[in-house]
């Protein structure tokens, strides 16, 4: 069974920077991580091999030092890396991004699944995942909690939602967007260290994947950010009540009172 996993690398939480030119997150010279819920595709992609054999291949879109993250999910288990950088790709919206990375998977070809995380911390879109399986052409399914192979023909899935969950089947290839609540990622192993230190990650830039040039980069995305900001802080939002338990809830039934709440 030959896994594909698409993963992302974002800012860290604690050092996002929007470029006030662009309205877009500042990436050279920020820390970066990988994107949190692809921490668990990672993990599901290796579990699969494991239980049934074949291999996990990371893929990643982005500048020169997305290179340290597929290093890393390479030190989690996965078997082979390719990186898809190029200048032409810079400015890419969720629209543009799908066409590339359905592009550079035709390209690396032989897969039975590919995953996810369900979305990306730095977008939150959540479009890219879906955005790719319709370019290829196969069906996928989001939110999905826990994978269960039928033979090599078929796969059972448990797809989340708000009042419980649906079970779904397929046939392969598919596309799967994974929710946290699939698995618990490990830790990289001395073994994997050493791999992902050694392994050769291979580069693939437009020329070589064969995409449209007017299907990538600011030229390829219909999306326009016109303005990003933070939120302004609030301040007085709420009451505050000391004392012990008892004053609490004396003072606080007393307050709900004056408001015609209880």
């Amino acid at each position: 069974m030959n896994v594909i996993v698409c993963i992302k690398q974002v800012p860290s939480l604690t050092d996002v920077q929007i470029d006030p030119e662009n309205g877009r997150l500042k990436r050279d010279g920020v820390e970066s991580v990988i994107n949190p819920f692809d921490e668990y595709a990672i993990e599901e992609g290796v579990r699969i091999r494991e239980k049934v054999g074949g291999k996990v291949v990371v893929i990643t879109m982005g500048p020169p030092q997305a290179e340290s993250a597929l290093r890393e999910a390479l030190s989690r288990g996965a078997d082979e890396a390719f990186l898809i950088s190029d200048r032409a790709f810079r400015g890419s919206d969720t629209l543009a991004t799908s066409y590339t990375l359905s592009s550079a998977i035709k390209f690396i070809g032989n897969y039975d699944i590919i995953i996810c995380g369900k979305q990306a911390l730095d977008g939150d879109t959540a479009q890219v995942g879906p955005g790719v399986a319709e370019m290829l052409n196969i069906p996928h399914i989001a939110y999905v909690k826990k994978i269960e192979l039928l033979g090599d023909k078929l796969i059972r899935v448990e797809r989340m939602m708000e009042d419980g969950y649906d079970l779904i089947e397929s046939s392969f290839p598919i596309l799967l967007t994974v929710v946290k609540e699939i698995n618990i990622p490990r830790i990289p192993s001395l073994r994997g260290k050493m791999f992902s230190k050694k392994a050769s990650i291979k580069t693939l830039d437009a020329a070589t994947i064969g995409v449209d040039a007017k299907r990538i980069g600011f030229s390829g995305s219909p999306t326009q950010v016109m303005k990003t900001f933070s939120p302004p802080q609030r301040n007085n939002c709420g009451e505050k009540f000391s004392g012990d338990a008892k004053e609490i809830a004396i003072a606080l039934v007393k307050r709900l009172s004056t408001l015609g709440i209880v």
